[in-house]
């Protein structure tokens, strides 16, 4: 069998340089006498083509191959999982060899960068021969001060890393630093809680490879602490309430979903800690996320959850200084939010309202329970004045969507029951600061035992959903309900009254049960609870035109034909 070898002209600059004297330049020692020629393993650049192609030669004891290795046209996405690899076998010879001026016509268009890293097959096995100096630069912006400490310890060590692209220009690199303006989510973003990237859109990182597990790690996962912490509140409600002593409830369920519940806060503030420390720009970004903001409630709730169901065994009064110490920063964020609600400009409610809003509203009436049960009675009174006044507003911006608004998307329709949250925390709140459940108490009660029945009825509203985090949006607002039914069964006791406690009671018990199942297998089998979290990479400004067609090309017509060639040749 004859061999064929890939005959390139080699400039004369390059004939009378040594490849081993220039920077950053990947060279091969085959110091096993296979290839005496080195000539052989030179690399013709040729600024024509548009593109650095690079060209070796691989010898075995059976044929002689070349592989072409060439570097796709985003340097966003210049990563060796995206190298494309064409062998060309003894059939090569019959290519069309006349064509001098273009060889590669489908790589004249693309751009010139720097070498990646050499496959070489060794013993039939392919093998990357990888560079010290050579790095994954793409998250450094999304890094804090971790990123430029492993820079310096880098550079006292001798081995200074590698500069950021320097082919992008400032503004390239202002657009992936700067948190983008709320307008950029709503237009580059679709889907359940605007987590999906438009199909004109270009991310700022790599989609097609998995990211670091701190980056995938998104603040809404506090609502599984959500979900556990209030069964702890329920379970604890049925042991202690005198109108549910005939289903002689013990506290070892409080007590075991108690320290469960810690738990998972422990881990999940542990987690999201380390996001701060270090993918701070990525905490920011969801900060600024107009969905994404209202979670960042979510972790105080939990904790003032947490002290409404602390079992009797290990507290029976808290401090009153504990209160003082979740409300903070809870009122510190309603500051900011509910001023930029009333102000106007970009984050004006009218602008982002979403269901996921009711989260900075619980806040509040979750904050007066909790005072009214350590026996405060101003702070509490304030904070539920508060939460009235702007859950009042939120409801009816939300209720009335103008024609003008885009249906939410299905994945979306289980925050809805956040609706049932706030009147049903609201009327325990006022039962505790009255101290008696009168009808101020019982009128938020009822609406939100309307709301819970105007949801529960739309079964088909509810099916046919994949699951995703934002499943836990059911749980605390199911059980809240479930607890308010008990405190007004307390004050109306009768069969029915007794009834319904029983059986919301059981459905929420059922739901968190059958989420925390579908948690674990997503997470720990299946693997997919964390994707990416496409919602943190977006760019500032729109991209441009050039962008977005280099983006639909390395998405749907080169992955064609790179699949089509790959599957030629490995059919020679």
């Amino acid at each position: 069998m004859e061999q064929t070898e890939l005959q390139v002209e080699i400039p004369s600059v390059l004939k009378q340089t040594s490849c081993q004297n220039i920077k950053d330049f990947d060279c091969v020692d085959y110091g096993n006498g296979n290839n005496p020629n080195p000539s052989e393993n030179a690399i013709s650049d040729k600024e024509s083509y548009g593109e650095s192609i690079a060209a070796f030669k691989v010898t075995n004891l059976e044929r002689q191959e070349v592989v072409l290795i060439s570097l796709p046209a985003s340097p966003s996405g210049l990563h060796i999982g995206q190298t494309k690899l064409v062998l060309h076998s003894e059939k090569c010879e019959n290519t069309d060899q006349n064509d001098t001026k273009n060889p590669y016509p489908q790589l004249a268009k693309q751009k010139k960068f720097h070498s990646q890293p050499i496959l070489v097959r060794e013993n039939g096995d392919r093998k990357v021969v990888h560079s010290e100096a050579i790095r994954d630069h793409r998250f450094d912006p999304f890094k804090t001060w971790s990123g430029r400490l492993e820079r310096q310890i880098s550079n006292l060590r001798g081995k200074p890393t590698q500069e950021p692209d320097i082919e992008a220009g400032p503004s390239e690199r202002e657009e992936i630093e700067e948190a983008p303006g709320v307008d950029r989510y709503f237009d580059a973003l679709e889907g359940p809680e605007l987590d999906a990237l438009r199909a004109t859109e270009v991310s700022v990182l790599p989609e097609d490879e998995k990211w670091p597990f701190l980056l995938r790690f998104p603040v809404n996962a506090f609502g599984i602490c959500l979900g556990v912490s209030s069964q702890a509140i329920l379970w604890k409600t049925l042991n202690t309430s005198p109108a549910m002593s005939f289903l002689h409830i013990s506290p070892m369920p409080n007590l075991i979903l108690w320290w469960a519940a810690l738990a998972l806060i422990l881990f999940v503030s542990f987690v999201y800690l380390l996001k701060i420390v270090f993918y701070f720009e990525a905490v920011k970004r969801e900060y600024h996320h107009p969905v994404r903001v209202n979670f960042f409630f979510a972790p105080w709730i939990a904790c003032m959850f947490m002290a409404l169901a602390v079992p009797p065994s290990i507290a029976v009064n808290l401090r009153p200084f504990i209160w003082y110490i979740l409300m903070t920063p809870i009122f510190i964020l309603e500051l900011k939010i509910y001023g930029q609600w009333m102000s106007g400009g970009q984050r004006r409610l009218s602008k982002v309202a979403n269901p996921s809003n009711h989260l900075s509203i619980v806040g509040n009436f979750v904050g007066a329970l909790l005072g009214a049960n350590m026996g405060l009675k101003e702070g509490p009174l304030f904070f539920f004045a508060v939460g009235l006044a702007h859950y009042i507003v939120l409801f009816v911006t939300l209720y009335q969507r103008l024609p003008t608004n885009a249906a939410l998307p299905k994945e979306l329709h289980p925050v809805f029951f956040l609706f049932v949250a706030a009147p049903s925390v609201a009327c325990m709140a006022w039962a505790k600061i009255q101290g008696d459940f009168d009808y101020a108490a019982r009128i938020p009660y009822f609406i939100a035992l309307f709301l819970y029945m105007s949801l529960a009825v739309r079964v088909n509203f509810f099916t046919g959903i994949r699951f995703s985090l934002a499943w836990w949006a059911y749980t605390f607002p199911m059980t809240g309900a479930s607890i308010a039914t008990i405190k007004y069964t307390m004050a109306v006791t009768n069969v029915v009254t007794r009834s319904l406690s029983v059986c919301l009671s059981a459905i929420s018990t059922f739901t968190v049960s059958t989420l925390l199942v579908y948690t674990i297998v997503h997470a720990f089998v299946l693997q997919d609870l964390f994707p990416n979290d496409i919602s943190i990479a977006i760019t500032r400004k729109k991209p441009k035109f050039s962008k977005m067609l280099s983006h639909f090309r390395s998405s749907s017509a080169d992955s064609k034909d790179f699949d089509s060639s790959i599957s030629k040749n490995s059919e020679i």
